[in-house]
C-alpha cells in the first residue's frame, strides 16, 4: 500500500476526534521502536486503560499498523489483550495513531523472567494460557510471528494475555509465507533461513519463551541479532542452561523446538501434552511472582 492508501484506510478504521477529550494521560510505562505506551484514565468510566501512541511518519512498515488494528478489532478472546478504541490524529506537523487497550497492570512476562525464578507448574500455566491464544489465532488463519515474553502481559490476578499484533499475517489453511519478521532471538530456523513457513513458527517462539522462563533470557542473547540468526540456522535446537528438568517438560520442549516443521507439534496437541495437563496450573500460582515484580518496581522508582 502507498502511504496515502494507508492514511485513507486509517481514517476508515479509526476515530478522528481528539482522544484527550475521552482519556486523561497519566504516565508513560513503556517505550519501543514502534511507539510509547501510556497509562490513561477513561474520564467517563474512571477505568485505567493502556494507550499505545505511534508516530506514523516514522514507522518502517505503515501497513502493519492497519494489520494490528484489524486483528485486535476482529478477534476477542480471554487470552488476547482487549481492543477498546483507536484514533487517527492528523495535523500540519504530525500524524499519530493511538490504540486504546485494556490495561494489564501486572506488566510484561519479561519482568517476571528477569526478576524471579519460575517453577515448572508456573511455567506450565503461562504456557497453557499463551497456547490458548495461539490456537485461537491459528484457527482463525492468523500467525502472530512475534511471540516472546515482552508480548505476553500479566494481570495482578494472574491472567495471561498475548499482545502486539503488528507482525500478524493471515494464511489460508496450510498456506506458507516468506516474509522475514519478528525478533531474531525468538525466530524459527525456517524464518532465518528464508524458507517458506506457516503457523508453527509461533510454536518455536513459544519454546524459546519457555527457555526464557527457565534461564532468564533467550538463547544467544549476548550475541548480535545477526550472529544470533546465524547460530539459530547453524545449530537448530538451542542449548538450555537450566538442568534437572522434568521428563514432561523436556519432552514438551522437544515437541516445540523441533527443527523439522512437520514433526513440530501444533497447538491442539501441545494443549493435551502431559506437561500442560498434569500440572493444570491456575492463575493464583503466578500471583506471588507478579507481586514480587510490583514490589521491585516500586523500590526502583
Amino acid at each position: 500500500m502507498t502511504d496515502d492508501e494507508v492514511f485513507e484506510e486509517l481514517r476508515k478504521l479509526c476515530c478522528l476526534s481528539d482522544p484527550k477529550e475521552v482519556y486523561q494521560m497519566q504516565q508513560e510505562v513503556g517505550k519501543g521502536a514502534s511507539g510509547s505506551v501510556f497509562i490513561a484514565l477513561d474520564k467517563q468510566t474512571r477505568q485505567q486503560v493502556a494507550i499505545k501512541v505511534m508516530n506514523i511518519d516514522t514507522q518502517p512498515s505503515k501497513e502493519s499498523l492497519i494489520n494490528e488494528i484489524r486483528v485486535m478489532k476482529d478477534f476477542a478472546h480471554p487470552n488476547l489483550v482487549n481492543f477498546l478504541d483507536s484514533f487517527f490524529i492528523e495535523t500540519a506537523f504530525k500524524r499519530q495513531l493511538w490504540v486504546v487497550m485494556e490495561y494489564m497492570s501486572g506488566g510484561p512476562l519479561t519482568d517476571i523472567v528477569i526478576e524471579t525464578v519460575m517453577k515448572e507448574h508456573q511455567i506450565s500455566y503461562v504456557t497453557r494460557e499463551t497456547l490458548k491464544a495461539l490456537k485461537f489465532l491459528h484457527d482463525k488463519g492468523v500467525i502472530h510471528r512475534d511471540i516472546k515474553s515482552d508480548n505476553v502481559l500479566m494481570g495482578l490476578d494472574g491472567r495471561v494475555k498475548v499482545t502486539d499484533f503488528g507482525f500478524c499475517a493471515n494464511v489460508q489453511g496450510d498456506e506458507k509465507r516468506m516474509t522475514v519478521c519478528g525478533t531474531p532471538y525468538w525466530m524459527s530456523p525456517e524464518i532465518v533461513t528464508r524458507k517458506k513457513y506457516g503457523k508453527k513458527v509461533d510454536i518455536w517462539s513459544l519454546g524459546i519463551m519457555i527457555i526464557e522462563m527457565l534461564d532468564g533470557e533467550p538463547p544467544y542473547m549476548n550475541e548480535t541479532p545477526f550472529r544470533a540468526a546465524y547460530l539459530i540456522a547453524a545449530n537448530g535446537r538451542p542449548q538450555i542452561k537450566t538442568t534437572g528438568l522434568s521428563a514432561p517438560l523436556s519432552d514438551f520442549l522437544d515437541r516445540t523446538l523441533e527443527v523439522d516443521v512437520d514433526k513440530r507439534a501444533p497447538c491442539h496437541e501441545l494443549l493435551n501434552h502431559e506437561f500442560i495437563v498434569k500440572n493444570n496450573g491456575e492463575a493464583k500460582s503466578v500471583i506471588p511472582l507478579v507481586k514480587v515484580v510490583q514490589k521491585i518496581k516500586k523500590q526502583k522508582f
